[in-house]
């Protein structure tokens, strides 16, 4: 494993050979998502999406009991009207930052993952979650709505009736009712959502680069379009990748029983 390297006070990535992990790091606040914390969520997604050694990301946290407890509610107590509005863009720039990143996206859940939190979950294509993972979208209780992508991602994850039922009622779900209604995806034993989420990440990593990306664009790009449309964004996917590098030596490695060696273009 590499160093950390960091973004502003709140956010660091570590490397575990092809798997980067994406560490929410502002424990005092148990990782309520200021400005500040925002800004570095934006910035690390911006340098991990550029970066051809990052074959997955990790989205975990360094809090004992959560994931994420959503958007600053104290800071956002002190905002005038301007000031919210301002701060808008930054907050947007954050969700849509890991939403957007190209290479599959594992969050491994613990404790509370709750409005903004449980969103920055959402934006990732695999959810890991442990016995104590507590998730929802309350932001109706205190008066607003999910604004980082929950009304889009929840019912393209679980149909438009149960999330607005979620919604509507801002209840809280625990580990075991979330993984009956695929609010997430896979249960690991208390404690080992990090670790199960990297080693769920490590196996991702051993397939090619350039088919991964290709994969999640067309399953991202394809969702919601009827069949013929989503084939046609599939067939566009399968050309980028048929003439590359990767494709030559995966059916180069199979043709002489060895592992591939890829070189991710």
């Amino acid at each position: 494993m590499g160093g950390e390297q960091r973004y502003g006070e709140f956010v660091g990535v570590r490397r575990h050979g092809y798997v980067a992990e994406l560490v929410l790091d502002r424990p005092k606040a148990m990782n309520a998502v200021s400005t500040e914390m925002a800004r570095s969520i934006g910035a690390a997604c911006a340098a991990l999406a550029d970066d051809r050694d990052a074959r997955v990301v990790v989205l975990s946290s360094t809090h004992e009991r959560a994931f994420c407890v959503g958007a600053d509610l104290k800071e956002r107590n002190s905002f005038s009207d301007a000031e919210l509005v301002r701060q808008r863009p930054t907050a947007r720039a954050a969700y849509t930052g890991v939403l957007e990143l190209p290479m599959p996206t594992i969050a491994a859940v613990h404790g509370f993952a709750l409005g903004g939190g449980f969103e920055l979950a959402l934006a990732c294509d695999l959810i890991v979650a442990d016995p104590t993972a507590v998730v929802g979208l309350p932001e109706v209780s205190v008066g607003v709505i999910p604004g980082g992508g929950g009304t889009q991602l929840l019912p393209r994850r679980v149909g438009a009736a149960r999330a607005a039922e979620l919604v509507f009622t801002a209840r809280r779900v625990e580990a075991g009712e979330a993984r009956e209604l695929g609010l997430v995806d896979q249960l690991a034993a208390e404690g080992d959502d990090r670790a199960e989420a990297l080693a769920l990440g490590a196996r991702i990593a051993g397939n090619s680069p350039v088919g991964l990306r290709a994969a999640k664009r067309a399953l991202r790009l394809g969702h919601g379009l009827d069949l013929r449309a989503g084939l046609e964004v599939e067939d566009a996917a399968w050309r980028s990748v048929a003439f590359s590098g990767d494709r030559a030596e995966g059916v180069a490695a199979f043709n002489e029983k060895r592992k591939p060696q890829w070189p991710g273009e």
